[in-house]
């Protein structure tokens, strides 16, 4: 049986599980150091909002290669701390690094936190770096997490704004488009009013939704960025001829050199730290 058969999901996230369980999640496997260096700048407010306690018990959703899982886990000195995502190669990652950074209270499964048992009012914490975004049914997804929080304890989340506020996603979407249509689309949580409703009617009191801006981090330089950039978005140039690709690879080429700076190549980002409680 292969990893995919084996993963109980809903079925509203089967083609979540196709891309993080296949080549989506191979790619950021592969570029799981990148990946969280992009976002560094968000770590301290994220943590400090998660306000982690050394007794705790902490739920990480969606944690790719356990970054943030075991970051919780040396704040939870005396708890333990639950990485869950759909990408069994990302979970590969996090087991290893986990092992050879010693960080003991620290677990990962591969299941679809949308309908996986977990222990009824077993967290303190429920945590989430851009990883809560994807749930095909996300009221369903975030019932299930209230109902895995205990009572009193609290959830944090990082979401991206509206695409429009970011200027890495808005570049790299034009520049990828190639004089075609640009993609407007955003991913779910970007609406703060909408966020803070989900949340009410899944279960949580007090929900807060703050905006946040940071530099997000690309590569050292023009090179190495873009290497990174076209692994990740080249495909959306597979149906133009090669001169056109090679246009678009020089246009980006031509934006990094001016977001280049003696610490590496910076965009802007804006994301919401949301925080709700169990009530």
């Amino acid at each position: 049986m292969s990893e995919s058969t084996a993963v109980r999901v809903d079925p509203s996230n089967e083609r979540m599980l196709t891309a993080w369980n296949g080549n989506e999640g191979a790619l950021w496997a592969r570029r799981a150091q990148r990946f969280d260096d992009g976002v560094a700048a968000y770590r301290d407010t994220f943590f400090s909002a998660a306000d982690i306690r050394p007794a705790d018990n902490v739920l990480d959703v969606g944690c790719g290669a356990g970054q943030t899982t075991r970051d919780a886990a040396r704040l939870a000195v005396d708890g333990s701390v639950l990485g869950v995502d759909l990408s069994g190669e990302m979970l590969g990652v996090a087991r290893r690094i986990a092992g050879e950074e010693r960080v003991p209270n620290v677990s990962f499964v591969q299941v679809d936190a949308q309908v996986h048992a977990f222990p009824e009012a077993g967290f303190d914490v429920v945590i989430s770096r851009h990883g809560s975004m994807f749930f095909g049914t996300p009221l369903a997804a975030f019932a299930n997490l209230a109902k895995a929080t205990r009572p009193g304890g609290h959830l944090v989340l990082l979401t991206w704004q509206p695409f429009g506020l970011n200027e890495w996603i808005t570049t790299f979407r034009t520049i990828f488009a190639a004089g075609r249509e640009v993609p407007t689309s955003n991913l779910a949580l970007s609406d703060s009013l909408e966020t803070e409703a989900l949340l009410t009617s899944a279960g949580y009191t007090d929900v807060r939704c703050s905006a946040v801006s940071k530099p997000m981090y690309f590569g050292q330089d023009v090179d190495d960025a873009a290497e990174f950039i076209v692994e990740q978005h080249g495909g959306r140039l597979s149906d133009l001829d090669e001169a056109a690709r090679t246009d678009a690879v020089e246009a980006l080429r031509a934006d990094l050199a001016g977001h280049q700076t003696d610490r590496g190549v910076f965009y802007g980002s804006a994301a919401w730290l949301v925080e709700a409680r169990r009530p």
